[in-house]
């Protein structure tokens, strides 16, 4: 750990934060030099954390060897710049052992997913995740989306419970359900929009008090991303309709032609732009070549703003 609790805290309550890809090669292992200088060209950039092997870093599809060796590498190269923030989950017994991995390898914190497939319940969902927090000593922010939501006093709870845990990540969307759990839980955790292409939600976070998001399309269009986020923040309305009107709703009608695109999308963006990360494992699949003429067409709008 590199960052204190405080430290890490500030850090993913303010500013945009970056989810990057993994890198795999041709024959579909982990490519550790080209996802070296990913790392190195992401954090070259105005951000205020990274969150690797997450959800857009298929996190899902990693070895625990490979996790350990994506975690390592990502805090080597970042060289404490930035808090990193490692994924985890699927159930209580793996979820401690990526959570235990990220931590022995220096990692500032684990956001912890949902768990594999099955309906849970509150109480059990309140199990696992307090069990996970409680057999590690860094900072953990619950991603509530899928089948692991929590309702907002399950939260208290949880947070009442697990002094590690720091932040609640957003992947649902229900702007209702969110501000519920912000007003009853209030400033004792940090809150971060986390919904595929978070920027299209992007207004309405702001509007209940949640200042940061994760950026997918940061991997490809950085700039860009960072442009919307800086004239988000200061009330530019018209350059945040602008690039909401050109690019995210565009890009939204592409990734929702196929379940998985919001990962596979980004790989592809991310080849366009000549930094391949290779392709998706299975089972996701990449896009084909009609989609990524629609996605060159918007980055090369990116481009232009």
């Amino acid at each position: 750990m590199n960052f204190t609790y405080q430290e890490v805290k500030n850090a993913i309550s303010d500013g945009l934060l970056s989810f990057p890809i993994t890198d795999f090669d041709a024959n579909g292992a982990f490519d550790a030099e080209s996802y070296r200088e990913r790392l190195e060209w992401l954090v070259s950039h105005d951000i205020s954390a990274v969150f690797v092997a997450g959800g857009t870093g298929e996190f899902f599809n990693l070895t625990l060897d490979e996790y350990r060796a994506i975690v390592s590498l990502a805090i080597e190269t970042v060289g404490g710049k930035l808090p990193v923030i490692a994924g985890t989950g699927l159930s209580i017994g793996a979820g401690q052992a990526y959570a235990k991995a990220a931590e022995e390898a220096g990692a500032d914190g684990i956001l912890l997913m949902p768990p594999y497939l099955t309906e849970c319940p509150q109480d059990g969902l309140m199990n696992y995740a307090h069990q996970i927090c409680d057999s590690i000593s860094i900072n953990v922010i619950y991603y509530n989306r899928g089948n692991g939501l929590l309702e907002a006093d399950t939260v208290q709870k949880l947070a009442d419970a697990c002094p590690n845990l720091i932040g609640l990540k957003d992947g649902k969307g229900d702007i209702q359900a969110f501000n519920k759990i912000i007003k009853t839980v209030g400033d004792r955790l940090v809150y971060i929009g986390g919904v595929p292409t978070a920027e299209i939600f992007a207004e309405a976070y702001m509007s209940i008090g949640v200042n940061t998001y994760s950026s997918a399309v940061f991997n490809f269009v950085p700039e860009m991303a960072l442009k919307f986020y800086r004239e988000l923040r200061k009330g530019n309305k018209e350059v945040v309709r602008e690039i909401t009107q050109s690019f995210f709703i565009p890009f939204i009608e592409l990734r929702d032609n196929k379940k998985g695109y919001a990962v596979s999308l980004i790989k592809e963006g991310a080849d366009i732009i000549g930094k391949p990360a290779g392709n998706v494992r299975s089972p996701l699949v990449m896009p084909i070549s009609e989609e990524r003429e629609r996605l060159n067409d918007l980055i090369e709008f990116a481009k232009s703003i």
